[in-house]
């Protein structure tokens, strides 16, 4: 925890404790949203009841948007019917339009229905489109004038505009509400009240469409170095615009949810602190892993029928074979997977990524199983010195395993994450412990069956 958070907590614990309102209003009325927040999601409900009673609404509402997943749940049984709704109404559009959609949704409605007419329309068109859309993570409030106005007319128009956020450009759109392009301010502020807006109009705007993934986006602010960019309809009409803040929560979003996926587990154990929630979504992807090494199991059993001299040399090398071939997996997957989420070209074109993974492959491949090889000459000495099995097949056979079972789990990492980017499945899911698992699986049955084939 930072030392200024923990200072923080040192402070209101006593005043906590003693249920003193009015000191710890005057503590936290200088304080951070942010700061808050943290200190919120570490003590009790009882606790986060009496901070509740003394921010001010508009602090408050930034501390419910700040606060993780698990913390506003709980927060949300917290605060009453009546003091959610005014909240949720100081928070921007989009951010209210998250916390609506991690409520059920009836509590969600209940809450919509008691907002003011123009918040739950603007909330609405937000709740419409996917959450991890352009249109889920925009702010429909822009500021937009005809190409036809003048200079001093977009003045008045930015003068008359209550918008909280800060803004760069102007947006134009022609007679019929579609967009043309945007004008800087200091364009405004540099030429004769009298210009037309439509002169002083850049058309070659960078936009993004309502329906377009959130990745995406991220992407495009990174490759343009982008402020801030508009969000366009199907009928290329400004329905709100996207900021590079919101554009920062979406990459550590992204990046969470990747880090989780690749780890075997899924963003949505933190929605709750039930230790029963956490354990059925982790054991949701371990099942299937328990399968996958049963599947192991019985290629191992399956071969110690076949040739129990050969098996009892061989089967002391499966980890060796598993753990190699399924770790040069992992790092072809990574790489690619990574590439796909930042949008870097090379990792866009399949023939290009092909050609070098395999060429590293087989560099890879073929350093470890001459490694392995030489590892497999040592360590079977005894079986040498007693004549058990003839030591030079075993090495090859182990040899030729480790080469082989390293280009097939490399293209496995290669394939995969492309094949489920193409029918819409987080390509993240590639590097996770079911594909790990299933290289083992592979690798072990091609190992024993080359050490049965070549050394018995």
């Amino acid at each position: 925890m930072p030392e200024e958070q923990k200072k923080l907590l040192e402070e209101m614990e006593p005043l906590l404790e003693a249920e003193n309102k009015d000191a710890l209003r005057a503590l936290l009325e200088d304080q951070r949203g942010s700061d808050i927040a943290e200190v919120v999601e570490l003590v009790d409900n009882d606790w986060r009841r009496l901070i509740f009673d003394v921010l001010e609404t508009t602090a408050a509402a930034e501390v419910l948007e700040k606060v993780n997943e698990a913390t506003r749940e709980q927060l949300f049984e917290v605060l009453t019917d009546q003091e959610i709704p005014t909240i949720i109404s100081e928070l921007d559009y989009d951010d209210a339009a998250d916390l609506l959609g991690e409520m059920p949704d009836e509590v969600a409605d209940k809450v919509l229905a008691k907002l003011s007419p123009i918040d739950r329309l603007q909330i609405n068109k937000l709740m419409r489109y996917s959450e991890d859309s352009a249109g889920g993570i925009m702010d429909p409030v822009v500021i937009s004038v005809p190409e036809n106005a003048t200079v001093a007319q977009a003045i008045n128009k930015i003068r008359a505009a209550e918008i909280d956020e800060d803004f760069y450009s102007v947006y134009v759109v022609n007679e019929n509400g579609r967009f043309v392009g945007d004008v800087r301010l200091r364009l405004l502020l540099t030429r004769p009240e009298h210009t037309r807006i439509g002169d002083l109009t850049d058309p070659d705007t960078i936009t993004v469409q309502t329906d377009m993934d959130q990745e995406e986006v991220r992407n495009i602010f990174s490759k343009n170095d982008l402020i801030v960019v508009p969000v366009l309809d199907a009928d290329c009409r400004l329905v709100g615009r996207i900021t590079a803040d919101r554009v920062i929560e979406v990459a550590e979003e992204e990046a969470a949810e990747d880090l989780y996926v690749m780890a075997g587990t899924d963003p949505d154990e933190l929605e709750s602190f039930s230790a029963f929630h956490a354990a059925r979504i982790r054991m949701t992807w371990l099942l299937p892993c328990l399968i996958g090494t049963a599947v192991t199991a019985m290629v191992l059993t399956f071969f110690d029928a076949r040739s129990h001299t050969v098996y009892v040399a061989a089967v002391a090398f499966v980890p060796m074979i598993a753990a190699i071939s399924g770790n040069a997996g992992l790092q072809t997957s990574a790489i690619v997977v990574s590439g796909l989420a930042t949008g870097h070209l090379a990792a866009l074109k399949f023939r290009t990524v092909f050609s070098r993974e395999v060429r590293i492959a087989l560099v890879v491949a073929s350093c470890c199983g001459l490694l392995g090889a030489i590892a497999c000459t040592v360590l079977i000495g005894k079986e040498i010195s007693e004549g058990t099995v003839e030591p030079a097949r075993l090495v090859f056979a182990f040899g030729t395993a480790m080469f082989s079972a390293i280009m097939v789990a490399t293209t496995l990492g290669l394939l995969l994450p492309f094949v489920f980017r193409r029918i819409g499945i987080d390509p993240a899911i590639s590097s996770g412990p079911l594909v790990t698992t299933a290289n083992d699986s592979i690798s072990v049955a091609i190992y024993m069956a080359l050490a049965v084939a070549l050394a018995a």
